[in-house]
């Protein structure tokens, strides 16, 4: 089957207007079902059996405490199951605001959710997330509250089912962090120099020091990270900034030069030269439009 005629899931035909992009799917066993791809992401938890995950015309090997994701666009499909169950977490990471989550800080989650698909076939699925058998349970667990929630719909349904989802992807990054392998660790130590970037995005931030966390060379880990994110270390930065930067403008009343101060830049100027470049608009436009 080409890529032109896999099968695409929508995101209308699984997430509700009056919900959250969120949707729980038992797959216990998992039917047969056509190689396809969707609009949104995924994460799934093997919770029994075994089988072969086909993705990106790569075959791995999946068992009983596996966890991953599958990231929109990508073409995939499950052979060779044997008592295969899954629970697949259908979620859309850009409407949830997932960027500024909490979770950023956490390099488990970096690894996991970012880096660990990116690498999947350089590392052979060797850094995927393997779940004991205690958490493996406390996850399900989770997830049936999830469920609960998303079909009950009872009032602050929305609100609850978020938190659990939160909890769901923070345990789950928590989990990755006691992870062994050498590939996992790989990725760790990337993760450890990105969370370093979110927790102090403004204050001065070196490159050889992030490369130094990451254990690589500075040439490598900007190819590292270049492949992972789409973007250089500093580009990186620098857009976190200018993200936080749009959030004080929207929120207080401090002038354009102390908001860059704030943001970390030292230069007025350069700031807004950025902030044109990533958004559109000056500061002042921008900031326009938000009081509006």
């Amino acid at each position: 089957m080409t890529g032109s005629n896999v099968n695409k899931l929508k995101k209308d035909s699984f997430f509700s207007a009056d919900s959250v992009p969120i949707v729980v799917a038992r797959r216990e066993p998992q039917p047969e079902f056509p190689k396809h791809r969707h609009q949104f992401s995924e994460l799934v938890i093997v919770t029994g059996g075994t089988g072969t995950h086909s993705i990106r015309n790569e075959q791995y090997p999946i068992a009983a405490g596996d966890v991953f994701i599958i990231n929109d666009n990508s073409p995939h499909e499950y052979q060779d199951m044997k008592k295969l169950g899954l629970i697949n977490i259908l979620y859309d990471d850009k409407e949830l605001g997932m960027q500024s989550w909490e979770t950023r800080t956490l390099p488990g989650y970096h690894a996991l959710f970012t880096f660990e698909p990116a690498y999947r076939r350089q590392h052979k699925f060797e850094s995927r997330l393997r779940l004991t058998m205690v958490e493996l349970s406390e996850i399900k667990q989770l997830v049936a509250k999830l469920e609960e929630e998303l079909e009950g719909r009872n009032p602050g349904f929305k609100l609850m089912a978020l938190s659990i989802f939160m909890h769901i992807v923070c345990m789950l990054s928590r989990c990755y962090e006691q992870s062994r392998t050498s590939a996992s660790q790989a990725l760790l130590r990337i993760g450890e120099a990105i969370s370093y970037i979110e927790e102090n995005w403004q204050k001065e931030i070196s490159h050889k020091a992030l490369a130094e966390m990451a254990n690589m060379s500075q040439r490598n880990f900007s190819r590292v990270f270049m492949g992972a994110t789409g973007r250089s270390p500093t580009d990186y930065v620098i857009r976190i900034r200018i993200s936080r930067a749009a959030e004080m403008l929207a929120r207080s009343d401090l002038s354009v030069t102390e908001i860059s101060f704030q943001a970390g830049f030292v230069d007025s100027n350069y700031f807004a030269r950025q902030f044109r470049k990533i958004s559109g608009l000056s500061p002042s436009e921008y900031r326009k439009t938000r009081s509006a």
